[in-house]
């Protein structure tokens, strides 16, 4: 019975239409060719006027706690943080399993307020607490 509704469908389908002629392609104009423009005379590079800003590179005093790490010398905020980092390189105090963590020796201890370790991230807010303009 289902194969006699299979075949009823097939009949009342409708048959397919003819296929239409396809719209005749209309022309496609070329564009006419570009022409070069004039070359203009190269510019000299300009040299980067940028400097660092004034807060870098404004030389700090350090406090007496510091000086014996950094040395008394005024120096810039950037070239402390250096030196105290060649101080914690020279003498092992980075922590070998959490490397982000400093342990504090002697010098070190009475700069981190007394604390034993301290977070890399941290070094910047005890070193500010130190210097003077």
């Amino acid at each position: 019975m289902a194969k006699a509704a299979k075949k009823a469908a097939k009949k009342a389908a409708p048959k397919k239409a003819a296929a239409k002629k396809a719209a005749p392609k209309k022309a496609v104009k070329k564009a006419a060719p570009k022409k070069a423009a004039p070359k203009k005379a190269a510019k000299p590079a300009k040299k980067s006027a940028r400097k660092a800003p004034a807060g870098f590179t404004a030389p700090l005093t350090p406090s007496a706690t510091l000086a014996e790490i950094v040395g008394a010398k005024a120096l810039p905020r950037t070239e402390i943080t250096k030196k105290i980092w060649d101080y914690i390189k020279k003498n092992g105090l980075q922590d070998k399993v959490n490397r982000r963590m400093i342990n504090a020796d002697g010098k070190l201890k009475s700069l981190f307020d007394g604390k034993g370790q301290v977070s890399m991230f941290d070094l910047t807010k005890f070193v500010s607490k130190h210097v003077k303009k």
